[in-house]
């Protein structure tokens, strides 16, 4: 595999001899094309404060945001404060992953959408009710997946459906009949799936085959008949084969019974 040359962020050739951190280089702290603060390539930035964490603070204004970023890796919680507002999404992204979580909600309203995606998977479930209307529909997934169960409510009438399918994967029975109405099958499936036996029968005639599939496996016995005439096969067959499961466990039963009387008379 070919080396990743040793230059750096803006693409001159590093010199050792002229480095300020010379005596890391004696100590073995940093090594060319492995271990190098002014090296562009991130990994070896990494390396650099990996071996030397109390020289990160130094840069925490260095130009280059690759090792801003990685710094922010290594900085105590009042240095990393100071990149909070960082002008690179990077940055702040790193910061994100370390910030203590109640902290995190200064970005919030970050303007990135991964910051906030890393934000809404770290934030206290309590916090989350500020991101609630987030613009970006992955970050109110993360959200969807991870609120208290009463406040997904919410969420219940969100415009993306992969929203509303984490919501309905979640939320109390109260709400599965409405997005068992769902315009999106996927969200209705995932709300059939949830929904008590009992209130199963009137999606029977679900567009979905996958939804008419769910509610002929649970649904009242009573209700059947009428499945096994189904225009999807698949649906069809369990129709029958658990109206023929009923009646051959209704048979069992009754013999059941019929070996009891005679038992009982003979006592």
């Amino acid at each position: 595999m070919t080396e990743i040359p040793a230059v750096d962020w803006q693409g001159q050739p590093i010199d050792c001899s002229a480095c300020e951190h010379r005596d890391c280089l004696a100590l073995g702290t940093c090594s060319p094309l492995r271990s190098c603060v002014n090296d562009r390539y991130a990994k070896r930035i990494d390396r650099f404060f990996g071996t030397n964490p109390g020289l990160a603070k130094q840069y925490i204004t260095h130009p280059y945001f690759e090792v801003r970023a990685v710094a922010a890796k290594y900085l105590d919680l009042f240095q990393l404060n100071r990149l909070v507002s960082d002008p690179d999404e990077t940055v702040r992204a790193s910061v994100s992953l370390r910030l203590p979580a109640k902290l995190l909600i200064k970005l919030i309203h970050d303007p990135d959408r991964e910051v906030r995606v890393r934000v809404a998977s770290r934030l206290e479930p309590a916090n989350l009710s500020g991101m609630l209307h987030d613009p970006d529909y992955y970050v109110r997934v993360v959200i969807a997946r991870r609120i208290a169960p009463g406040m997904l409510f919410h969420l219940a009438r969100d415009t993306d459906s992969a929203v509303r399918r984490e919501v309905a994967a979640r939320i109390g029975v109260e709400w599965l009949t409405k997005l068992a109405d769902d315009s999106d099958d996927e969200v209705r499936l995932t709300a059939i799936r949830r929904l008590p036996a009992n209130l199963l029968p009137p999606y029977r005639f679900d567009s979905d085959w996958r939804v008419r599939y769910e509610a002929v496996q649970r649904m009242p016995a009573e209700y059947l008949k009428s499945m096994t005439a189904d225009e999807d096969s698949t649906v069809a067959d369990l129709a029958r084969e658990r109206l023929e499961l009923g009646h051959n466990l209704g048979n069992r039963q009754e013999n059941r019974k019929d070996v009891y009387d005679q038992h009982q008379s003979r006592q």
